[in-house]
């Protein structure tokens, strides 16, 4: 292909996606001149470049769409949704023709006079349409004004019919040739002047926005270059090869003790990271990319539905995986569609039900450690239990009985399975029975899962989780039966060394005829990896005359999804970052193998998928009775045992902090610890973190590795400085003495002994003085006064840090993640003393939260407490004004304590 035709489809393709999602904006807000610029600008450049380029038919039909687009900026056509309709249709050819001409190389024939017609009838009125076929006659004397302009006249003459395209004959022609000329030639006497002058001006201007065009267009293409894919793809081949011999030079001198080789490999381990990172950052792009055509769609949808729908997208710049994204677009394109057809109801009924009458589709993405979370939510009336349960017993899928046994998720999960549909007939839309299980297919197929949730006349929330990347990841890397495999680091969540009797704190059960882990007062299911891959060794007919496998075992927790479970496996090496190859053909049925990698020592293992053992081991439904328990337990007052790290730092006394706040345990090698501004930091994960201790009488060793905990938070993190890490227990958080040093919240005895309960916040304020300041305000939560207190705030961090302070000064304390869920509290009846209440909160802000509040006679009279890190006096009186009773700095935790304390007070309901 042309390099220039190939340009000019790579810019046309991008700037028709850009167009098609401004039309859709345009269209809802008609006033937005911006938008309205930006659409003429491109698709006068798509007509113009189409001239150069001798592309006849997709100029006509471009040029006829600028005619619309130019009467609608000059504010003399009025943007409805039937003009937004033609102008997409005529976008749609226009698409269509690229499509065929990348194919091709040739522009198709056709004819577009119906639709040429009507745009121009739209820009010009039906007199443009109804022009007479014959040639312009000159202008008279006689002509009471004997003025028209230059747009009436080109769209006359585009009207009229002219003779059949042909070959021009020697000495003719052609029709542009002939405009040109037309243009050019001066016209009456009377009409000499003042179009001399127009011309001259137009002409000006032309050049002067011309030059302004080139200009930007040149300082756009000096910050940007296009590079081929392929080119992109190979360069990552590259890396992962310079990955895997890093690892093997690593494995060499791993055993070795310090020699010359020792620096040079350090530092060539840290340029491959850095090289890697970057290039993985070249081969990122935001999901909005992907979620571009979901206005369109919603909006076609809702035509052809009569559905009034809101699509609000929250996180298009979240960037990913170019080869994750592209795997994601139909599946997420599939569960929009599914959320307006199934999910929202027709605009009479969610009146009918006290709704508004737009529904609302919300998307939303945003990181989580190693992965990308996307949820896609909708108001509408969620999923029918007994439809779908009706329908199972109609497909075979389980009988009566076992329904009976089955909880509400359970039995929803049941839209997940092959060919399950509830439509009650077959549209273009829906109602085939190829849904779901897809979806659920090919995001399990990129390491990826998804779970539902729903309530019945409330809505659905389908989060999916998927990874950064699919290139190289981190691994652990474990053993059985004398070979070794891989499991995705993202999916283990501890390892446990558990017994079949009482000498070890975990202990391996048996029920019916399973064995199952105690783990912390929970019991998880285990597979053993030997069974499930039907290794046989020496030791197993000893083993099978056994309850369990052996006196000890390791077990790798994994959870997908909500479901968790546990991997026995005979050793556990370390973990080790991986270059993941594709599987070979022979093995892509097994669906317990993902991929495979080769190991630094040249070894080539297997990656093992924790989808697939879980589908394996007889769990495949994800969404069991753990996501069941796991939304009872978020909306339940938090009274349970806490799990608390237990460590020794400064002296042999016992401390502690809630295992929810530490986001890693790593052991440092102090020769790496450096001082910066007078403060003690270390490199980690290419950011300098700031280390702490508990107190300045804490010795810090010489040499070796030092135990840091470290505490993190969206993109900052700190590490606190111990001396051992004893254990992690579960207790109940009793505070028995009130803390008289700072940096401790109190003392508590944990496991028969008297443990110092250390305050994160205390350390983190001493660390970054504005660890929340520095970010954008999260939604937080609600609590309520006399004896109980509703805390609302996505963020589990701050949530999981702050409730242990408010049970220590001996309130009871409900959490919400955000607004929406706070008010379904309401709904279910509950009442509170106190609402603490962020302002910034997804889908609903903390002042439309308060007015919500103040608005329902249920909660009218509980007072409000604001807590959010945006404290100016403007803040203060906005709050205020909106019915909050106090407004407190989320940072400041003395004075949150002393707002609560008179609140309640002044309300009457101080304890």
């Amino acid at each position: 292909m042309d390099d220039l035709l190939s340009e000019f489809l790579t810019e046309t393709n991008e700037s028709i996606g850009i167009v098609d999602a401004s039309l859709v904006a345009l269209e809802q807000d008609p006033g937005d001149e911006s938008q309205i610029d930006s659409i003429f600008r491109l698709v006068h450049t798509i007509k113009g470049t189409c001239g150069f380029l001798g592309l006849p038919r997709l100029e006509a039909v471009a040029h006829a769409g600028e005619n619309v687009l130019g009467k609608i900026r000059d504010k003399e056509l009025t943007v409805t949704a039937d003009v937004v309709t033609i102008i997409l249709e005529a976008i749609d050819v226009i698409k269509d023709i690229l499509a065929t001409i990348e194919e091709t190389e040739h522009e198709p024939e056709g004819n577009d006079a119906d639709l040429i017609a009507r745009l121009n009838d739209v820009a010009f009125g039906t007199a443009a349409v109804a022009a007479p076929s014959a040639p312009v006659p000159e202008p008279v004397a006689e002509t009471p004004s004997g003025q028209v302009s230059l747009d009436e006249l080109e769209a006359a003459f585009q009207a009229a019919a002219g003779p059949e395209e042909r070959d021009l004959k020697p000495g003719e022609v052609s029709l542009e040739e002939l405009e040109a000329a037309f243009l050019a030639a001066p016209g009456p006497e009377e009409m000499a002047e003042p179009v001399t002058q127009k011309a001259e001006a137009v002409s000006q201007d032309d050049n002067k926005s011309g030059g302004e065009r080139a200009a930007k267009e040149s300082s756009l293409a000096n910050q940007s270059i296009r590079v081929n894919v392929q080119m992109l793809e190979n360069l990552m081949t590259m890396v992962s090869e310079l990955v895997l011999t890093r690892n093997q030079l690593l494995q060499m001198v791993r055993g070795m003790d310090d020699n010359e080789f020792t620096v040079p490999l350090q530092r060539l381990s840290h340029v491959t990271t850095e090289l890697q990172e970057g290039l993985m950052k070249t081969r990122m792009q935001p999901i909005g990319n992907a979620w571009s055509k979901l206005p369109r769609i919603i909006r076609d949808l809702s035509h052809d539905l009569n559905k009034k729908i809101d699509l609000v997208m929250h996180g298009a710049e979240t960037e990913l995986d170019r080869q994750v994204l592209e795997l994601i677009k139909d599946p997420l394109t599939h569960m929009v569609r599914n959320s307006a057809d199934h999910g929202l109801e027709m605009p009479s009924d969610r009146l009918a039900a006290g709704k508004p009458e737009i529904g609302k589709i919300v998307l939303e993405a945003f990181h989580e450690g190693g992965h990308i979370i996307i949820k896609i939510s909708d108001d509408g009336r969620g999923l029918n239990v007994a439809k779908i349960g009706k329908k199972a017993i109609e497909s075979g899928l389980t009988t009566e009985a076992e329904l009976e046994g089955m909880s509400p998720q359970q039995i929803q999960s049941f839209i997940m399975r092959a060919g399950f549909s509830t439509a009650e007939k077959i549209t273009n839309v829906s109602g085939r029975g190829v849904g779901m299980d897809v979806v659920r297919s090919n995001i399990e197929k990129i390491g990826g899962t998804i779970a539902l949730s729903s309530e019945e006349g409330q809505g659905s929330v389908f989060t999916i989780k998927i990874p950064l990347t699919l290139a190289i990841v981190s691994a652990l890397i474990v053993e059985c039966c004398g070979e070794r495999f891989a499991i995705p680091q993202t999916s283990v969540l501890e390892l446990v060394r558990a017994s079949t009797n009482s000498s070890s704190d975990h202990t391996i059960e048996m029920i019916n005829q399973s064995p199952v882990l105690r783990l912390r007062d929970h019991l998880l299911p285990l597979v053993h990896l030997n069974d499930i891959l039907k290794l046989e060794t020496a030791a197993d007919e000893v083993a099978d005359q056994s309850k369990a496998r052996g006196a000890e075992e390791f077990i790798v927790v994994i959870q997908v999804a909500s479901y968790v479970f546990g991997i026995v496996v005979d050793r556990v090496f370390d973990t080790e970052e991986i270059v993941v190859k594709p599987i070979a053909p022979i093995l892509k049925n097994l669906a317990i193998f993902s991929g495979n990698t080769i190991l630094g020592d040249g070894s080539v293992i297997m990656i093992l998928d924790p989808n697939g053992i879980a589908a394996v081991s007889g769990d495949g439904i994800v969404n069991s009775d753990n996501t069941e328990r796991e939304t009872v337990a978020d909306s339940q007052r938090q009274d349970d045992k806490t799990a608390l790290l237990v460590f020794r730092a400064g002296s042999q006394h016992p401390k502690a902090v809630p295992l929810s706040l530490v986001a890693r345990l790593e052991e440092i090698d102090v020769a790496s610890i450096e001082d910066a501004n007078g403060r003690q930091v270390v490199q980690y994960r290419g950011q300098l973190m700031p280390l702490t201790t508990i107190d300045g009488k804490q010795s810090v060793l010489q040499e070796g590795r030092q135990p840091v905990l470290v505490f993190s938070d969206q993109d900052r993190s700190m590490g606190l400085l111990v001396d051992e890490i004893v254990d992690i227990v579960e207790d109940h958080l009793e505070i028995e003495m009130a803390a008289k040093l700072d940096g401790f919240v109190g003392s508590a005895v944990i496991q028969d002994k008297a443990t110092d309960i250390v305050d994160v916040g205390y350390f983190l304020q001493k660390c970054f003085g504005n660890w929340f300041g520095m970010r954008d305000a999260r939604p937080f939560g609600q609590k309520k006064g006399k004896q109980k207190i509703l805390l609302v705030d996505d963020s589990p961090f701050f949530r999981n840090m702050l409730v242990p302070l408010l049970k220590t000064a001996g309130y009871d304390v409900t959490t919400a993640e955000n607004g929406v869920e706070a008010l379904k509290h309401r709904e279910l009846g509950k009442q509170y003393d106190i609402i603490i209440s962020d302002i910034e909160m997804p889908e609903m802000d903390g002042f439309t939260f308060a007015e919500e509040v103040n608005g329902d006679g249920r909660w009218s009279e509980t007072p409000i407490v604001a807590l959010s890190s945006h404290t100016t006096a403007d803040d203060f009186d906005r709050g205020r004004a909106v019915g909050f009773s106090d407004y407190v700095a989320k940072f400041d935790k003395d004075s949150l304590m002393t707002a609560l304390s008179q609140t309640l007070k002044a309300s009457g309901s101080s304890r």
